[in-house]
């Protein structure tokens, strides 16, 4: 018998040997409920967590399905407390249900008097809920069904939400399928929406998630909000709709900071929700300012926290989280799980290539030494300066050259987090640069050149991260980023997934200085891509030419 390549742990870590012949069929089941903590060369590990384990239940996996994953790969048997905790805490799952009774009251039931007795009795729970009804079901405060689920996931009690959802005004969308159609992945994202009414479908970068968008738009059909990241999204999501649906440019409003239009599909800025005035948000009467039937949140992983508690008061309508990854560096994917929804369907990303619909691709790790003078400079700096010096060595624009010349013809962005080294960046390359400065029609002007091949190399500051199409960029260099941001590495990754016109494989190059804390941060950002199966190869600058 053929050892697996996990050892699971008492401690609810799991142990990947990465050169196993079966960890990638390992690594891909993993990924359903478990997430990656570490990602060195040669062992990954992984950690089972209880919303890992309810975004899986929500998704429609059971506690039998993940319990057979662990037997079958592992090398020794699982002990037997963490396959009881996973049964255990799959089993929390829904345990308690938010639904209305006959006159449309929300009320708390469960299957379990000594459940309901322990979270109505909970201090931060008593005041959402009214006198019990019975041992088994409570009412809930008309205002309460945001913050409830919120401390129920917290109690370790996530409520399954059964209350329905207003129908929001009728408004006719309909896809306008020609010379394309949903893939089938996309239709089972809709479909898995549909189904529970609310929650967050996670594809990969370029699989098409506005089209996910689009066609649950077309399925609920009525009034929709959009929220997006920043202008040059809101316009590429009109330009996608305008495409694919049966929508008119009359249809669809821009609410951002350059324009104020509320349209019966309106499409919204992030920062223009949160923004305030005199100490007060400005522009919330957006969210009741049309009967919405659906809000989409577009990468739902970059959600400012204001908007949370906007949302949380958004509970009766239907809400569609739209991302590439659950990661988020302030650690609220609990409130994700309980205000957005639970996770309702995903991809793995190496799934989607296989199957042509985005770009293979070679990730690079390029270590670099620091010259004296700035090795000096970086030894007696403050912490908080160190990453600046690391990152901003100016041996990274030679570097960043000698890739340039060795992908010569290709389209290629050269990615960072500092303006003025950008700013020297663009200036030793001749090339433009785009940064929060940028006005957004200056952006959408160099966008198109590029994509149009005009423009060879664009220089891009984070504006560049949050969906921005650019599907002919082939290669991407990354020169600096935020500290150690594992969902920045995979939307910079994904500005190179989507599918090409020619077979020209992307390649994707990080360059490191060499132990600092720039490669101290580069290892926590490389875990989102090692967890979904793109290894890094790490090479010596002065090595390059290994490369091709």
């Amino acid at each position: 018998m053929t050892l697996g390549p996990l050892i699971v742990q008492s401690d609810h870590t799991v142990l990947l040997e990465v050169a196993h012949p079966d960890a990638e069929d390992a690594r891909h089941e993993l990924a359903v409920f478990a997430e990656l903590e570490r990602a060195p060369e040669h062992i990954h590990t992984y950690r089972v967590t209880r919303l890992g384990l309810w975004n899986a239940r929500a998704a429609g996996h059971t506690a039998e399905e993940i319990l057979d994953t662990l037997n079958r790969h592992a090398k020794f048997p699982v002990p037997s407390g963490v396959a009881s905790e996973i049964a255990d805490t799959m089993r929390r799952y829904g345990r308690l249900t938010i639904e209305r009774d006959a006159e449309g009251q929300l009320i708390l039931r469960s299957d379990d008097a000594a459940i309901m007795r322990e979270v109505s009795s909970a201090k931060k729970i008593a005041p959402l809920l009214g006198n019990k009804i019975d041992d088994l079901t409570a009412p809930v405060e008309a205002w309460a069904r945001g913050e409830l689920k919120q401390q129920l996931v917290a109690r370790g009690w996530p409520a399954e939400d059964l209350a329905g959802y207003r129908p929001g005004e009728p408004y006719d969308i309909s896809l306008e399928e020609g010379d394309w159609e949903l893939r089938d992945y996309q239709a089972k994202a809709v479909e898995a929406f549909q189904r529970g009414g609310s929650g967050v479908v996670v594809l990969p970068c370029g699989a098409g998630k506005t089209l996910v968008g689009a066609a649950s738009m077309a399925a609920v059909g009525a009034k929709t909000l959009i929220l997006v990241t920043n202008a040059v999204s809101a316009r590429q999501w009109r330009d996608e709709l305008l495409k694919r649906t049966n929508l008119t440019e009359d249809e669809i409003g821009e609410y951002s900071g350059q324009v104020k239009e509320v349209k019966p599909v309106t499409i919204a800025t992030y920062q223009i929700l949160t923004s305030k005035r005199k100490g007060e948000y400005a522009h919330l009467s957006l969210l009741d300012a049309q009967d919405w039937g659906v809000i989409v949140y577009d990468e739902v992983h970059l959600l400012p926290a204001p908007v949370f508690k906007l949302t949380a008061e958004l509970q009766a309508r239907r809400r569609l989280g739209l991302t590439a990854t659950l990661v988020r560096e302030d650690g609220r994917e609990g409130d994700v799980f309980s205000l957005i929804g639970p996770k309702r369907y995903d991809a793995a990303w190496k799934d989607i290539e296989a199957q042509g619909f985005i770009a293979p691709a070679e990730c690079f790790e390029i270590r670099i030494d620091l010259p004296e003078s700035e090795r000096l400079e970086y030894a007696i700096a403050e912490d908080q300066d160190r990453y600046r010096i690391a990152s901003s060595t100016a041996q990274k624009e030679r570097v960043a050259r000698e890739i340039i010349d060795r992908h010569e013809g290709e389209s290629i962005l050269v990615i960072g987090q500092y303006i003025d080294q950008l700013e020297s960046m663009a200036e030793a390359l001749n090339a433009p640069l785009i940064t929060g400065q940028t006005p957004v029609n200056d952006r959408e002007d160099l966008f198109n050149a590029f994509r149009s091949g005009e423009e060879k190399i664009l220089v891009v500051s984070k504006v560049a991260n949050f969906s921005v199409d650019l599907p002919d960029a082939s290669v991407a260099i990354q020169i600096s980023g935020s500290f150690g941001s594992r969902q920045e590495e995979a939307q910079r990754l994904g500005r190179l997934l989507r599918p090409k016109q020619t077979d020209v494989k992307a390649s994707f190059y990080t360059l490191i200085a060499r132990d600092t804390v720039d490669q101290d941060f580069a290892q926590n950002r490389q875990r989102f891509l090692a967890e979904q199966g793109y290894a890094y190869t790490i090479l010596d600058a002065e090595d390059l030419a290994a490369v091709r």
